[in-house]
């Protein structure tokens, strides 16, 4: 890893899913914050206009309310674009107007929620947004491959733009009591399991793996050092190890079954993650970003994730073998 890279990683500062969709509520012509949505293909940009314009999470101060969105999306993922009239259409709905570039978005809102389903297309959308300097939310992956993903922070770095990403899963039941209120002491390990997909233009863990991976993190922080992949039956394996000896398990289910949750074990006691209760657990966090540009994850975090993702795919690649996380680092 180059010494520059090294070096923004070292320094980075912390600007850095309900289960059910709320009813549809149109926007009021009242004295809002504009959040602008860039891309339609992802339930994910309906979702999160119905949540936010429901007005059911307090804001202090100047309220943000969905406004506008681009109806861009995947070229190349049959999956994505074929949704795209779908949400288009359900998101007109709610109120939001539909505009034909991401320029236009930017410059009407105060505020980004990049959606787009497709990771491969987020740097170039990110260029254009990150020079705004306005809070901007990543929906997952933040790339589709690991060079992009370190490329995306350092623009955000460059450009002093808040911004954080996030798997909905980081807010599991639970888990802000285990990491941040010592509810079973301190964590020495955790499990994580969730469904596992694969799209051949994303590195393997990035498209559906990163829910379950993004839940060990949220419990067990930074620090790891190496991993191992295995695939067996119906399961692939991940076992990660910390510095510090701490040890995080994944287990992804090949066969997607919709389940997502955990277990943490503690110096005091055993807690179970989840159960999965929606995207509502996320806004909270959301909207307090937007209003404070100060994001809830920190970046080095978020890198060492996908790091640590890049690395149990090349150990999946690699028949087991065990993959450092310093040794691939852009």
């Amino acid at each position: 890893m180059n010494t520059n890279r090294r070096s923004f990683i070292k320094n980075t500062a912390a600007i850095s899913l309900g289960s059910a969709l709320l009813p549809s509520i149109p926007l009021m012509a009242d004295d809002t914050a504009t959040i602008g949505i860039i891309g339609l293909d992802t339930s994910h940009s309906v979702a999160f206009t119905r949540f936010i314009n429901s007005g059911e999470f307090p804001q202090e101060g100047k309220p943000f309310k969905v406004k506008v969105a681009c109806r861009c999306g995947s070229k190349t993922i049959p999956s994505s674009y074929e949704r795209i009239p779908e949400y288009e259409k359900a998101v007109k709905e709610l109120g939001v107007e539909v505009l034909n570039s991401i320029e236009e978005v930017v410059e009407k809102s105060d505020a980004i929620l990049l959606e787009t389903n497709d990771g491969k297309l987020h740097l170039e959308q990110a260029k254009i947004v990150l020079k705004s300097g306005k809070p901007v939310f990543i929906d997952k992956p933040v790339a589709a491959q690991i060079k992009e993903v370190y490329e995306i922070y350092e623009l955000a770095e460059k450009y002093k733009s808040p911004m954080f990403s996030s798997s909905s899963l980081r807010y599991l039941n639970n888990i802000e009591e285990i990491r941040n209120e010592g509810l079973i002491g301190d964590v020495i390990g955790a499990d994580a399991y969730s469904p596992i997909d694969f799209e051949p233009s994303h590195s393997d863990f990035y498209w559906y793996g990163i829910h379950g991976m993004e839940i060990l993190f949220a419990v067990m922080g930074t620090g790891c050092e190496y991993v191992q992949t295995e695939e067996k039956g119906d399961f692939i394996f991940v076992k990660a190890v910390w510095k510090d000896g701490r040890v995080g398990n994944f287990r992804g289910d090949l066969k997607k079954r919709q389940q997502y949750g955990g277990m943490a074990y503690g110096t005091k006691s055993v807690q179970p993650l989840g159960p999965f209760s929606g995207y509502g657990n996320m806004m909270p966090a959301l909207l307090k970003f937007f209003k404070t540009g100060i994001a809830p994850v920190d970046h080095k975090e978020t890198l060492e994730l996908y790091t640590c993702m890049e690395a149990a795919a090349i150990s999946r690649r690699s028949k087991g073998k065990a993959i450092s996380l310093d040794k691939i680092r852009p």
